[in-house]
């Protein structure tokens, strides 16, 4: 499948999955919503009965209440006719109390509220449960005019919930968590899925250019043993034994160089399963260095450049394994070389504690940039950028380096910029004196 078409169909199902999780916030919201107006209802239902209840002066249950005439009992179109004497001798609080906890109770409204019965010209407070609520009383939405039972238009009940928003949610927070469950698993899930694609993308296409790395590796070598096989079998070699010698060493070191690249390949399941074997041993890590150092120096020389060493750690002593301690500074210096386009410059220095060897390999070479820093340890990988591609290998070397480190109680890390050089540094567990590590 092309990138192109893979970028589309992430971009139309990640639309799909955020217009999905919008539709579900949407419907969530309205059925708050539709829940409040469910319960402003209710309690528009319970003042109405509650003011009711207060007019009827029949029931005996209420008879505390002081009612001026049996014409305010009988409906609340008609007028009231007692204008004057104190509103307390109408209206007696804990009759109130009495009248709108039960209807609370029977509509299942929440009984945590405050009331208060206020002047509705002055806003000023007659009674109510507690003052510190009044402001809220004022501006609250459940207010009934109290004009059947108080000289019409002068008195207003109002009740304020502190609580209403959580009183409406409780009676959804089932729903609103499972909602929220299945939402996360469905987002997470899509997440997952979309990171595991990139993932399994970007891993084919390091494999397919690892694959075309080798095959381009491989048929270096064949190629020049099957040349020099060829000249071999020309009458006109055997009669120069200097000819001789001279094709029959080209398919030694070719055939020398192919058994590297192939043990280098299936070293890799090796080092996946992790049971790869080691000779550990007590060694001087600055033996190993020189003598690395020796074998890369004709190399670099022979392009104009030059190595230095600063080995400064006075304890050097470190438990691994020697080959491949070895193969881990042939392979940084290798890499030092390759990655330098003009005259390698490579210095190779050391330092100690009481506890840990540092080893550090520097060039001056292309460097790396700093987003693929996280990634050159990795298997395959090799970095798409500046002239890379043009240097063989497989993208397995630093890969090698990191598992062995690892495997040794060590640790490397790497400093780089653009076009001013790369720094790896080492770090091993050291050999003290009395070989306590």
């Amino acid at each position: 499948m092309q990138s192109r078409n893979i970028k589309l169909i992430i971009i139309i199902t990640s639309l799909s999955l955020i217009g999905i999780v919008f539709t579900q916030l949407f419907w969530v919201r309205n059925a708050i919503n539709l829940k409040e107006e469910q319960f402003n209802h209710r309690v528009r239902i319970a003042l109405k009965n509650v003011v009711s209840n207060l007019v009827t002066c029949q029931s005996s249950k209420f008879e505390d209440v002081v009612m001026p005439t049996a014409e305010c009992g009988k409906s609340c179109q008609k007028k009231c006719e007692v204008n004057d004497g104190k509103f307390i001798d109408v209206i007696k609080p804990k009759v109130l109390d009495s009248l709108i906890i039960d209807e609370f109770k029977s509509l299942a409204i929440g009984t945590d509220y405050e009331y208060g019965i206020f002047q509705s010209k002055t806003k000023a407070f007659v009674m109510g449960n507690n003052s510190k609520y009044e402001e809220k009383i004022l501006k609250s939405d459940h207010t009934i005019s109290l004009s059947c039972l108080w000289k019409p238009d002068s008195y207003m009940l109002g009740i304020y919930f502190p609580d209403e928003k959580s009183m409406v949610i409780k009676q959804m927070i089932i729903w609103l968590i499972f909602s929220a469950f299945f939402l996360i698993i469905v987002v997470s899930t899509f997440s997952y899925t979309i990171l595991s694609f990139i993932k399994q993308k970007k891993l084919s296409e390091i494999k397919t250019d690892f694959v075309n790395n080798m095959t381009h590796e491989f048929k270096t070598p064949i190629s020049t043993i099957s040349l020099a096989s060829e000249m071999l079998m020309k009458p006109t070699v055997f009669e120069s034994q200097e000819k001789l010698l001279k094709y029959a060493n080209i398919i030694y070191d070719e055939n020398n160089r192919l058994k590297n690249q192939v043990d280098q390949v299936l070293q890799i399941a090796v080092l996946d399963k992790g049971n790869f074997s080691m000779k550990q041993s007590n060694f001087d890590a600055h033996e190993i260095i020189n003598n690395c150092i020796e074998n890369i120096t004709m190399v670099v020389k022979q392009r104009g450049g030059e190595v230095n060493l600063n080995l400064n750690a006075s304890e050097s002593t470190i438990y691994a394994d020697v080959a491949h301690f070895t193969n881990i500074i042939s392979n940084l210096l290798d890499n030092a070389n390759k990655y330098s386009p003009d005259r390698p410059n490579i210095l190779v220095s050391s330092e100690s504690n009481s506890k840990e060897l540092l080893i550090s390999i520097e060039d001056k070479g292309i460097g790396i940039s700093s987003e693929h820093q996280k990634d050159i340890f990795k298997q395959f990988y090799r970095v798409p950028t500046g002239n890379i591609h043009d240097v063989k290998g497989f993208g397995l070397g630093l890969f090698y380096v990191k598992t062995i480190v690892d495997a040794f109680g060590g640790n490397i890390k790497v400093k780089s910029e653009l076009k001013k050089g790369t720094t790896f540094i080492l770090t091993f567990p050291i050999i003290q004196k009395n070989n306590e590590v």
